[in-house]
């Protein structure tokens, strides 16, 4: 469902992004973790249509990004890593709002957004405004918001940030449950535990370059560390880079 290859992303003579090439697919949930100025945020906000690559092509379950655009992102749900909310809004405004950008059917729209809300523990905060919700109230608005169109994809940038443990857990469900059902969702977090816990394959990213991926017990391999859980091959990696 995504396939990246050759993406390279140039600011300057800074390369955010070397020659990064990975494949997802469909129903699997894919981590991707590094350190600060990693690349991590670059790769996602191309893989979102936000940002143009230098050179390499992204293929959103079979549509090429750069000559299909917004097909590409129609099929795509997009969490950054700062949303902006329009915090006048209540949250079925801004749902309704999203909806009508991606063109949600008016007819099924008031029961997907009525129920994606009860999902999230935000049903009984519909009609508040935004500027009233909690930062983990807003995390959790956005995240809504990006499954009303029923995307195939999930492309998300740190979805743990501001969530107490219970919407930690919530939103880890929720995730493992589209999964199931076939969603592919590529994320990004600093949360170790979690990506451990949450995704299938991990691939570590260092000053723009792929050092390794797989699953937890290939990445040990790779870093030659045995048995070790994701935070001591993620140091190994990273220092022996």
């Amino acid at each position: 469902m995504i396939d990246l290859k050759d993406v390279t992303k140039l600011y300057g003579s800074t390369t955010a992004v070397n020659r990064l090439s990975l494949h997802v697919a469909a129903g699997e949930i894919y981590g991707f973790i590094g350190p600060n100025g990693a690349g991590k945020t670059t790769t996602i906000r191309i893989m979102g249509g936000i940002i143009e690559p230098t050179s390499g092509s992204i293929i959103i379950g079979g549509i090429d990004m750069k000559r299909q655009p917004v097909l590409a992102k129609s099929i795509i749900g997009y969490v950054p890593d700062r949303p902006f909310l329009y915090e006048k809004l209540t949250g079925m405004e801004f749902m309704k709002f999203i909806g009508d950008l991606y063109r949600v059917d008016s007819a099924s729209f008031p029961g997907r957004a009525s129920s994606l809300l009860e999902q999230f523990a935000l049903h009984d905060w519909q009609n508040e405004i935004i500027e009233a919700y909690s930062h983990g109230m807003k995390q959790r608005l956005i995240i809504a918001s990006a499954l009303l169109h029923d995307p195939k994809v999930m492309v998300i940038d740190e979805p743990m940030v501001g969530l107490d443990p219970s919407a930690v857990r919530m939103v880890r469900d929720i995730l493992k449950d589209l999964a199931a059902r076939g969603v592919t969702i590529f994320v990004s977090t600093h949360t170790l535990s979690i990506a451990q816990d949450l995704c299938d394959r991990i691939g570590v990213i260092h000053k723009g370059l792929l050092l390794a991926q797989g699953t937890l017990a290939e990445l040990n391999h790779a870093a030659r560390t045995g048995e070790a859980d994701l935070e001591d091959v993620f140091l190994t990696l990273v220092k022996e880079a």
